[in-house]
């Protein structure tokens, strides 16, 4: 029947739990007292400050306090050092004139009103005690190395206990490890001693935290002695020391000095902290496991302290009841103890304590007070602090054990119920009152309260209400009319709306309604949705050196209603008050950073809702201090170990350390790189020489760079010894024929490996039966034997010598002796013309013993005969033992000589005997001049000189013609061949007023030459007019074309007293360009010219020639005549030889009128109009083609003779040819017409067919390759004539610069 009610009690409980909330009555209504604010139940106080004893209580009316002490009523005005403070009922104890202790107690506060009585929980006082230790005699203990040793601490007992640690005199704390540890005790354990555990300053101190008071032990002296130790002094201490000497010093298995035997037991209440800890001795040093036997240890809960010795599990709970095994173990053996675990629990409440009850008259609801322990505790109800069932019968109210069901309850059944739960370990009293009231809805929250949140975060809106009966709670938003319930709307129990996720639709206002039986109450709320804050450029690590600047930057996007605030930290601390700081609006900047700057920086904007940080982390690196403390030792004859220390990394590891040396013997004050080790490494072997005085220091590397060197170590002397090498890069030559040159590189003071250093010089020839010779000289580079053979082979060596004895044997290495010119020239040398320019050489190699040297190659010299040029031949060099060679650049139907010559070191052999060959015949060259003369409507004359270069037989001429319109297109072409003795030619039935193109070429057997051209108009007054004139005209000047002079003036070649010839001029855009030929020994000319038909008042003008054979003279006026002549100037610049004059017309802008000048009755009517339109049509055609458009290939270069440069006879280089040391170019040869000659503008380079240039050679010294120079007329000489006529302007060029 009893738990038939039971179940029908708590049923009805929980139902009634679902009705009833607790509520926070506003004090300006009635309301049984509630206690606020009491001391702790176990109150330590400090014995030197006034005692105060708290309890504060709220209500309605304001509750009256009272005390008991010691379970009876403590009259405050009977005490005048007891007072209470007003509106409180806090105690406070003036302990001035009173002793403390007589204020210990048990105090308990009541405080009532006329609804009730509320008490508070036993509060216990008792004052902290610190006593002093008592004074005792320690002597001195002295124990056997090896053994176990307990150091007692026994503090006095203290209110609360003391934290016990040990420390030295100097209030150092004694270091502490797996072998030396302190126990939960305070005791100090020594697993096993050592004799550096030897000390006079073992001293126990202990704290009394309430107080901050520390007490100390008298100091313990310990002595730790092996057994040799022993026997010599225990008898000095035998009378005042205590001594350990039964405990064996052999090593041996661990064995538990703390807890002893195999198991115990342990009990710890729940909640509290369990501690348990094994401490064993044995040696070697035992370690220390825990497992749990009955499960697994809880992970985030367990610790383990003391070098594994104790094991530590916070908030202990009945789980963690059962078996704990700690294990002691070394190589000797292991040892196990069982530690049993028992949790009991005080009082501790289940759902909670029990809550305030507001209920309307009629209503009906329960007090619960479950609460739980072990063992189970009991539960009493109080009634305003009087046993329930001592107090007034209550129709309405029912006890069943841990709940107060109240029924129909009635106004006047206000009353403060009290829950005492206790056991064997505490208690628990709760108050918890009845407050019966009518009272309609009032909405507590502010009116019009505004909630500010961020998108996307929880929004919640209060509407705190109170009425009796409890007022229920809606809501509405802006003008809707429906409650707001189901998603995205939650309502809470105590009026709360929730929104989980808002979103910006959410903003508006909303209304909360709180109705009950007794009325109505409203409340607006204003909800805004804000965007959230946050950081789009986080702060990024850095690493920089010190005395850099670096900036951290934080840029950030936030709600612009919303005002942010950017704060930077340090290590979550503020920034540094230093200038060096500067924080701007999305950036932080320090300006030369050092190494306290390190840190981590934290960006944080916030705002009013919420914030967002970024963190970036500071690296400041620098160069590594030097190492510190270099060590030598292992020191040997030929070695020694450096030891150091390194210094500060700066953040920045060391890569590898640098070991330098200085050898004060031989070369003080200068330091050498020895050796390099990783940075991971802190000593290197060092390799030495023998004789000398080494000094070493160390530089760290990293990142940054090399740190400054070390302090350099002390010097190391090694002991002198025999030379351990010999002298290297020995080499034996001649400086004379007779005499032989030993040189070697010497060894170093550092390589001597002692005093009196010398060389052992030996050598010998290299013949069957030869002896070694030898001497020996001082420390020098080299040794001179004279009265040697020319050019002999002999065996060399140089042995290093010095006081304590010889290097070890030399290598032999070969050498000749001295050089001498050869003394015989090649044989059977023969040539062959391959073909006109090129030919090939052949010759039998001289034998080494006549060259009397080192073979350098063969020089061939060859000269055209019958050429001003035959004393400086062209010389051609071919290195190594070559026997042909080919000789490019020939000229054609020519007859050449050549010899040749061995060459050595020391210069040339003897040349061969003169050979000769003979080209054949080649094409022509170019006619030297074309001039058009007695130019009619419809004939004109063309008159030539043969060309310069013949290249053969003269066989005929072709001469090709095609008229020109004002496009410049060229018509149809006409051909006539002439027989080889005319030299000129009159054209008939030509067309008037035309403007023709001429070309003519020579021929010989082999194929026709490369034509000259020239243009003429068929008109009488202006039948000289040439292209120039043209281009003039119509102000195109991009193309010049020769002018032909009228009337014709031949270069005589009548006249042998002159060495001038075939003089010539064509008349270009920036003057007359005079070209001639000269066979004369003279080098310096200059030219002569005047006005024509002049008065005799002017002077001729002088144009000097830097060497060349052509000359341009600018400045000259158009439409006049000059005079030119050509001197060669004497010794003393005196005149020596002069030309014939020859008359140079320049011709003056001719007009384009010609055509109409020949129609009468045209000129006056369209004479304007045609001059306009021919105009516009010209220049039409200029602007689209640019210098003329001619459909043919023209053809520029003449085929001339290469231009050599000679070698000097004295001078044996190969890989270079060239002509003699003037740079004449060889008669007949061309240069260019700006009147310099250039090596790469030759024809025919030697570079093509000499080592050195382009040109190869295979193994047997013939020519590879393409046979031409970087002219393109080597096509027509090799006589592929064009199909196409030549340019006029590329051939008269090609005239001019040949002639």
């Amino acid at each position: 029947m009893m738990e038939r009610r039971r179940m029908e009690a708590a049923l009805l409980v929980l139902f009634l739990g679902h009705l009833t909330t607790a509520l926070e009555v506003p004090l300006d209504l009635p309301q049984p007292p509630t206690i606020t604010h009491q001391s702790p139940k176990d109150y330590i106080i400090d014995p030197r400050e006034n005692i105060i004893i708290h309890c504060e209580a709220k209500g309605k009316p304001h509750p009256s306090f009272s005390w008991t002490r010691d379970g009876t009523h403590f009259d405050i005005d009977e005490d005048p050092n007891v007072s209470m403070r007003l509106h409180s009922g806090t105690l406070v104890v003036d302990i001035s004139r009173e002793k403390v202790d007589h204020y210990e107690g048990v105090y308990q506060c009541t405080a009532r009103n006329k609804h009730g009585t509320a008490i508070s929980n036993d509060i216990v006082v008792r004052q902290s005690r610190s006593p002093l230790w008592s004074k005792e005699e320690i002597k001195p203990i002295v124990v056997q190395e090896g053994v176990s040793l307990v150091l007692q601490c026994r503090p006095p007992a203290g209110l609360p206990p003391p934290i016990i640690f040990w420390m030295d005199n100097n209030f150092q704390k004694l270091p502490q490890s797996k072998r030396v540890s302190q126990s939960l005790n305070g005791d100090l354990y020594f697993s096993n001693v050592h004799r550096e555990d030897s000390r006079n300053d073992y001293i126990c101190y202990a704290r009394f935290p309430h107080t901050q008071t520390i007490q100390q032990k008298q100091p313990i002296t310990v002595r730790v002695l092996n057994m040799d130790a022993i026997n010599d002094t225990v008898a000095a201490f035998y009378n005042d020391t205590d001594l350990f000497s039964e405990a064996p010093t052999e090593e041996r298995k661990p064995t538990f000095l703390i807890p002893s035997g195999t198991s115990s037991s342990k009990m710890v209440l729940r909640g509290r902290v369990l501690e348990m800890e094994c401490i064993a001795e044995g040696l070697p040093t035992p370690e220390i496991s825990w497992t749990k036997m009955s499960g697994d240890l809880p992970a985030k809960r367990t610790s383990f302290l003391h070098y594994n010795k104790t094991l530590r599990i916070l908030n202990v709970s009945e789980s963690d009841a059962g078996d704990y095994r700690c294990t002691a173990r070394n190589h000797h053996g292991r040892v196990h103890h069982t530690i049993h675990v028992t949790v009991k629990a005080a009082p501790y409440w289940i759902s909670g304590a029990p809550k305030n009850l507001v209920l309307a008259p009629g209503e009906d609801g329960a007090l619960t007070c479950r609460a739980s322990g072990t063992p189970k505790p009991s539960i009493t109800w109080f009634m305003n602090g009087i046993p329930i069932e001592n107090s007034p019968v209550d129709p309405s109210r029912q006890v069943y054990d841990d709940s107060i069901i109240f029924s129909n309850i009635q106004s006047g059944s206000s009353a403060v119920y009290q829950c005492n739960v206790s056991n064997d370990y505490g208690y628990l009293l709760s108050n918890a009152f009845v407050n019966v009231l009518s009272e309609p809805p009032r909405v507590l929250t502010p009116a019009n309260k505004v909630y500010q949140v961020i998108r996307n975060h929880q929004a919640l809106m209060d509407c705190s209400s109170f009425g009796s009966p409890i007022p229920n709670v809606t809501w509405f938003k802006d003008t809707q009319s429906s409650t707001l319930d189901g998603d995205p709307y939650i309502l809470h129990d105590n009026g709360t709306l929730e929104i989980r996720i808002a979103q910006h639709q959410n903003t508006g206002k909303y209304t909360c309604v709180a109705r009950n039986s007794l009325g109505i109450s409203k409340n607006h709320i204003v909800l805004e949705v804000k965007e959230p804050t946050r950081i789009l450029k986080q702060p990024e690590y850095r690493r920089v050196q010190r005395g850099t600047s670096v900036v951290f930057e934080c840029t950030v996007n936030h709600d612009p209603s919303l005002t942010p605030t950017m704060t930077w930290l340090k290590d979550d601390g503020e920034l540094p008050d230093d200038e060096r700081f500067t924080v701007g609006s999305d950036s932080l900047t320090i300006t030369d950073v050092t190494e306290s700057d390190e840190g981590e920086y934290k960006c944080i904007m916030n705002t009013t809702l919420d914030h967002d940080s970024a963190s970036a982390t500071l690296t400041v690196v620098e160069r590594p201090e030097p190492p510190t403390d270099l060590e030598l030792t292992d020191q040997k004859k030929r070695s020694v170990q450096l030891t150091w220390i390194p210094g500060d990394e700066h953040n920045s590891p060391i890569q590898k350390f640098l070991i330098q040396y200085e050898d004060s013997l031989h070369h003080q004050g200068h330091w050498h790189n020895l050796t390099e080790v990783p940075g991971t490494k802190t000593t290197a072997h060092l390799k030495l020489s023998p004789y000398a005085h080494y000094t070493f220091r160390v530089l760290a590397l990293n990142a940054v760079g090399f740190s400054r060197p070390s302090l350099a170590s002390r010097m190391y002397k090694t002991e002198p010894a025999a030379p351990d090498e010999n002298p290297t890069g020995v080499h034996g030559f001649g400086t004379q024929h007779d005499n032989l040159v030993i040189s070697w590189k010497p060894l170093s003071g550092l390589q001597s490996n002692g005093p009196g250093l010398r060389y052992k010089v030996m050598w010998r020839q290299k013949v069957v039966g030869s002896s070694w010779n030898d001497a020996t000289v001082a420390n020098i580079s080299k040794f001179v034997v004279s009265g040697t053979p020319t050019f002999s082979q002999y065996e060399l060596k140089v042995q290093a010598v010095n006081d304590f004895g010889e290097g070890p044997e030399p290598a032999v290495v070969h050498g000749y002796s001295g050089e001498d010119l050869p003394i015989a020239a090649p044989e059977n040398v023969q040539g062959i013309a391959l073909n006109s320019s090129l030919a090939e050489v052949h010759w039998d190699p001289v034998p080494p013993h006549l060259i009397r040297g080192h073979l350098k190659g063969y020089k061939v010299y060859y000269w055209r005969n019958h050429n001003l040029h035959k004393h400086n031949p062209v010389i051609l060099s071919f290195s190594g033992n070559h026997t042909h060679g080919m000789l490019p650049g020939l000229h054609p139907f020519s007859h050449y000589s050549f010899h040749v010559r061995v060459c050595n070191g020391k210069g040339e052999g003897p040349a061969s005997k003169d050979q000769q060959f003979k080209t054949p015949e080649g094409v022509p060259g170019l006619p030297t001049s074309l001039t058009v003369t007695d130019t009619n409507l419809d004939s004109l004359t063309l008159e030539w000189t043969p060309p310069h270069e013949h290249n053969g037989h003269i066989t005929g001429y072709t001469l090709k013609y095609q008229p020109v319109n004002n496009s410049y297109e060229l018509g149809p072409a006409e051909e006539l061949a002439l027989a080889a003795n005319e030299t000129s030619v009159t054209l008939t039935n030509l067309k008037y007023s035309t403007r023709y193109k001429f070309y003519l070429n020579a021929k010989t057997l082999t194929g026709p030459g490369p034509a000259i051209s020239q243009e003429a108009v068929t008109i009488m007054d202006e039948a000289l007019i040439s292209q120039a004139d043209v281009d003039a005209y119509l102000g195109n000047t991009q193309t010049s074309h020769p002018i032909a002079p009228s009337p014709p003036r031949r270069p005589s070649h009548k006249e042998p007293e002159s060495p001038f010839g075939n003089v010539s001029y064509s008349v270009e855009e920036d003057g007359a360009l005079i070209s001639w030929e000269y066979e004369g020994p003279e080098k310096n000319f200059y030219v002569e010219y005047i006005v024509e038909n002049s008065d005799g008042e002017e002077e001729w003008q002088k144009e000097p020639v830097n060497g060349s054979q052509n000359v341009m003279l600018k400045g000259l006026k158009g439409g006049l005549s000059y005079k030119v002549r050509l001197v060669a100037k004497g010794h003393r610049d005196q005149p020596l030889h002069c030309s014939k004059e020859l008359v140079v017309k320049v011709p003056a802008v001719a007009s384009r009128q010609v055509d109409i000048a020949t129609q009468g009755w045209f000129i006056g009517l369209m004479c304007a109009i045609a001059l306009l339109i021919l105009i516009l049509l010209i220049i039409c055609f200029i602007q689209r083609n640019k210098g003329g458009k001619y459909p043919v290939k023209e053809k520029e270069d003449a085929h001339t003779d290469p231009e050599f440069q000679p070698m000097k006879d004295d001078d044996c280089p190969f890989g270079e040819y060239s002509d003699n040391e003037d740079h004449k170019p060889l008669k007949g040869s061309r240069t260019p017409s700006n009147g310099t000659v250039k090596r790469d503008d030759s024809d025919d380079s030697l570079v093509d067919y000499g080592e050195g240039g382009d040109g190869q050679f295979n193994e047997d010294g013939s020519f590879i390759g393409q046979y031409s120079g970087k002219s393109t007329s080597r096509d027509t000489a090799g006589g592929h004539e064009s199909s196409e006529a030549p340019s006029p302007i590329n051939a008269m060029n090609s005239l001019n610069s040949f002639v």
